[in-house]
């Protein structure tokens, strides 16, 4: 994720915010420009000081109002939602306080998860726009009226991607995470997760090249998925950790893809970051001269892949280093073994490619 400026005081900007904590200027984000923008009232509409396009006027997207969007519409359009909510085809029960908590949380990391695919240039279209390849969300609960055509659980199908709203809860994730043995399970990571699913069908699927290259790395996606699930969930690869992110990543080639997808974003996204604040890493011991970095490099544009992890793994043993000092788990708990960094590799030269 990059960092913002106020454009009135030049105070630092969370991505999320809605009014600039100093000047007190109202905020939005333009998505086509991925800037997040003071804004100045025109009339009934908000000239956005950092638009190129100075004859635009902007009005926030209809989420705005329950506080889960700060994304601007172009007020000459029809639309009503911004490019990430119009993505939503089913929200939770917005008459309950819990369920307006939950979506929120769901709302802050699913549109983070849009500014990376925007940053990455992929494709998104809603299904509302086509309803066959398009890519939709419904959020899910145990409190709320579930639509007959969703998934009861998170998952995806055909580009309808359902997220459990209890995910948005960090007691109740724990709780999953222990009970399926997982070492790292957060908001941001269901979504990308999911997602990657999405987006095989749209770059993997019909590219004969890329499908064979996908086989030789991934495995052949045409075994059964249910009868892998049933054995990975009965008897677990025991030695997943020699070819495989994540244990889940070993019980079929599509969630090995998935798995390592959402990895390729966590790794791009956090080193965008570290980039955009000049993180440096300069050890006084030669001994730890292997973990010198100086992040000067926009990982979502950069073609060599390998320079990439050189500045990622050094800055991910540092902040596990950090977080083991205050009694907090590893930040990234992984191993990037040969074969995942080939599958990142893959993924990383698919997305080079568009």
């Amino acid at each position: 994720m990059k960092l913002f400026n106020c454009q009135k005081c030049a105070q630092i900007l969370l991505f999320e915010n809605t009014h600039c904590e100093q000047c007190k200027s109202e905020l939005g984000f333009l998505a086509d420009q991925l800037e997040l923008s003071a804004l100045e009232l025109d009339g009934d509409a908000y000239v956005a000081l950092a638009d190129t396009n100075n004859e635009r006027r902007w009005k926030y997207c209809e989420n705005h109002q329950h506080n889960v969007c700060n994304w601007l519409v172009d007020i000459a359009s029809d639309d009503t939602f911004c490019e990430a909510c119009e993505l939503n085809r089913h929200i939770p029960n917005l008459g309950k306080i819990e369920e307006r908590t939950a979506w929120q949380r769901l709302e802050f990391a699913k549109h983070r998860l849009v500014y990376s695919l925007l940053r990455l240039k992929l494709p998104l279209i809603s299904k509302q726009d086509e309803p066959e390849t398009g890519l939709s969300f419904d959020f899910i609960s145990e409190n709320n009226v579930i639509p007959e055509d969703a998934q009861s659980t998170t998952g995806h199908a055909l580009g309808q991607v359902t997220i459990n709203a209890s995910e948005a809860n960090s007691s109740e994730r724990e709780q999953m995470r222990e009970d399926l043995n997982e070492s790292y399970r957060t908001l941001i990571g269901h979504f990308r997760h999911e997602v990657g699913h999405y987006y095989w069908d749209r770059l993997i699927l019909k590219n004969r090249k890329g499908l064979r290259a996908f086989r030789q790395l991934f495995g052949d996606e045409r075994v059964s998925y249910a009868d892998s699930l049933k054995v990975h969930y009965e008897t677990p690869n025991e030695n997943w950790k020699e070819n495989y992110i994540s244990v889940y990543a070993s019980s079929h080639p599509w969630e090995d893809w998935a798995e390592t997808w959402a990895h390729y974003l966590h790794i791009v996204d956090t080193l965008e970051t570290t980039t955009q604040l000049g993180v440096s890493l300069c050890p006084p011991s030669e001994k730890l001269s292997s973990l010198n970095v100086v992040s000067n490099i926009t990982p979502y544009e950069h073609n060599n892949f390998d320079d990439i992890l050189a500045q990622y793994m050094p800055l991910t043993f540092a902040v596990n280093s950090l977080n083991r000092g205050m009694g907090q788990p590893d930040l990234y708990p992984f191993v990037l073994v040969p074969s995942v960094r080939e599958k990142l590799h893959f993924i990383h030269s698919l997305l080079q490619q568009l």
